[in-house]
């Protein structure tokens, strides 16, 4: 997050185009393309952005300015979950949409955009909450009303933060911060500090709520082995957003194709389950078929379809009959 009441543009300095070419190169290289991340980028770009379709839908930054004063006087939603979506300055949103990209890809992937979804969702109401406290606890136990209680500040970076936790979680490795080499589970740490110590304007307490936020979710999803009511949610919505898809496939869904007297994938064709075999020469024809192919015979034995045909057939030895069989196979 980061702090300030100045003036806020949506302007951009070429900065923006360069986030979207990376986007794009990083998406190509993936089988498989995360859809939760890609939306969180584009609805944190739009929101910067700001075009003159949603401008009269979207409210101002000074609307939704993250200040815990306002927020527990007027019981202020507005504020508590929109401020993580809006950025002061172009460098300030892509710096938090390139680290999301990283790390969201690497969370989406490894467990699936339902729990992503639900994950970033909780997310965002636990850093925030877990600011508000850490203020309104400031305030009632040390008296810090101006440092952090009257406090204003956005972005998406305290979200982003509980997010570096939950990557690291289980890393045993180490890991560069800043040039300074640490254990990579601590490294969310490392980075609180120094950005602290070297980066003028950000918001420590939105940053280590956000670190707090991680290690509060990590804990109660160890602890709770239940269904995700959030995630759930979530996959209830993904599912009902299939539904046309669904529908249109199974509208336009292709038949197998028959061929002679089987059928594509190995069934045995409605023909081939009717064949009849005719009386007078023992030969197997076609369901279709009224007629001995062979010899002319009915298939009902009614006799030959032709009288010439009849008396050939009957004057005929059965080791003739036999030998034309043969011959007309053999063509």
């Amino acid at each position: 997050m980061e702090r300030g009441r100045g003036e806020w543009a949506s302007v951009s300095r070429g900065m923006i185009p360069l986030l979207a070419l990376h986007t794009v190169s990083e998406y190509s290289r993936l089988d498989r393309k995360p859809p939760i991340t890609a939306g969180l980028l584009a609805a944190n770009t739009i929101i910067y952005l700001r075009p003159n379709f949603l401008h009269p839908l979207l409210p101002t930054i000074d609307q939704v300015w993250f200040n815990p004063h306002l927020i527990l006087k007027y019981t202020d939603l507005k504020r508590f979950f929109l401020s993580p979506f809006f950025h002061i300055n172009e460098s300030h949103l892509v710096y938090n949409m390139l680290s999301l990209l990283w790390k969201g890809i690497q969370l989406e992937t490894s467990m699936g955009s339902a729990e992503f979804a639900s994950m970033v969702a909780t997310l965002v109401a636990m850093s925030q909450g877990v600011t508000l406290l850490l203020a309104k606890s400031l305030l009632l136990f040390f008296d810090y009303e101006r440092p952090y209680y009257n406090e204003y500040a956005v972005g998406f970076s305290g979200v982003l933060f509980a997010m570096k936790v939950i990557v690291n979680a289980q890393s045993d490795d180490y890991t560069s911060v800043h040039g300074l080499m640490v254990p990579t589970r601590y490294a969310a740490w490392a980075e609180l500090i120094l950005i602290q110590m070297f980066v003028p304007g950000v918001s420590f307490l939105g940053h280590l709520g956000g670190i707090l936020a991680g290690l509060l979710y990590l804990r109660l999803k160890a602890s709770y082995s239940g269904p995700n009511p959030v995630r759930q949610f979530m996959r209830g919505f993904s599912h009902a957003l299939s539904w046309p898809l669904r529908l249109l496939k199974s509208l336009f869904r292709i038949q197998p194709r028959i061929s002679g007297r089987g059928t594509v994938g190995g069934r045995i064709a409605r023909d081939t389950l009717l064949m009849w075999r005719c009386d007078a020469c023992t030969f197997d024809n076609s369901g279709r078929l009224n007629v001995c192919e062979m010899c002319g015979t009915g298939r009902n034995g009614d006799g030959p379809s032709s009288p010439g045909l009849a008396s050939e057939i009957h004057d005929l030895s059965l080791e003739e009959l036999r030998r034309r069989r043969i011959q007309r196979f053999g063509r």
